[in-house]
């Protein structure tokens, strides 16, 4: 396949969708289907006619067949709505490895959301950074590859705002809703927000980690600058920029569920097994 990483770590356009279609489809294999019918798209079964029943329903081969009336039952979809938050702050595209975090989630981003429209759920997005990045639900597949294009070539200078945007759309929801969190969790006011979240809402937190995060490499005390604030500190060798051992049990007692993805590491096989392990893309037909 041609093309090769940027210096943010992404895929040339053609290698990038043909990665996110194999995701998507490993994403959507074995999952169940609705177990509810009533008006949709594939054909389940035909039943005898009620009254008040529409006309256009009607089966007429089965009621030419039979000389009684029967109406057609379809599948009905899973319509629960799922948006993707995405961190599109500089913090992750900071990277020790040829693929960034953003890289990684972008990547992740079109494979779920491909997934969710294979199961006929709207898909939506919402930018975490400075600039309001706002897609509705939809069903369009070309809705999709719009923002999806965007993505590979936004700006990468804005600052963490996963808990101001959590905030905002939380009183914005008025069903019930898949919220899947893509992001390095640098704002340490995301966890309280995410819990608030899952209160009223499914909540999954995709955590990206670069391996650099977890312990910085050689020893001893060095200068350093955020790459959204543009703070300057001192740290060592063995400084760790997370406490992620509390992070982990302040999301667990907030019943959220959290995957942490490493960008040296394979992540496919990974994803698949915790979105079908907790039955995520499938809560819709609950």
């Amino acid at each position: 396949m041609e093309g090769t990483l940027d210096q943010h770590g992404l895929l040339s356009w053609r290698r990038f969708m043909i990665a996110v279609k194999r995701l998507a489809d490993s994403l959507s294999y074995g999952t169940d289907r609705s177990t509810f019918v009533g008006s949709g798209i594939e054909y389940v079964q035909s039943r005898p006619y009620q009254y008040g029943d529409p006309a256009r329903s009607i089966d007429w081969r089965v009621t030419a067949r039979t000389g009684k009336f029967f109406v057609k039952e379809y599948e009905a979809p899973k319509c629960l709505p799922c948006y993707l938050l995405l961190d599109t702050s500089a913090s992750m595209t900071i990277s020790s490895q040829p693929r960034s975090k953003y890289a990684q989630a972008v990547h992740i981003a079109g494979g779920l959301a491909l997934a969710c429209l294979d199961r006929v759920s709207p898909v939506g997005l919402v930018g975490v950074g400075s600039a309001p990045i706002r897609v509705n639900p939809s069903l369009s597949k070309q809705q999709v590859m719009q923002w999806l294009h965007r993505l590979r070539r936004f700006r990468f200078d804005e600052t963490t705002s996963l808990a101001s945007r959590i905030d905002e759309l939380s009183p914005t929801l008025a069903d019930r809703a898949l919220v899947i969190v893509l992001s390095d969790l640098h704002d340490p006011r995301a966890p309280s927000a995410l819990r608030r979240l899952n209160q009223a809402h499914d909540c999954v937190v995709l955590q990206m980690q670069d391996p650099a995060e977890r312990e910085l490499r050689g020893g001893g005390i060095f200068r350093a600058q955020e790459s959204e604030t543009g703070r300057a500190f001192v740290g060592h060798g063995r400084q760790q920029w997370l406490d992620q051992q509390q992070l982990d049990q302040e999301l667990k007692r907030g019943g959220v569920d959290h995957l942490l993805m490493r960008t040296d590491q394979p992540f496919a096989q990974k994803l698949r097994h915790f979105f079908q392990s907790r039955n995520l893309l499938g809560r819709g037909s609950r």
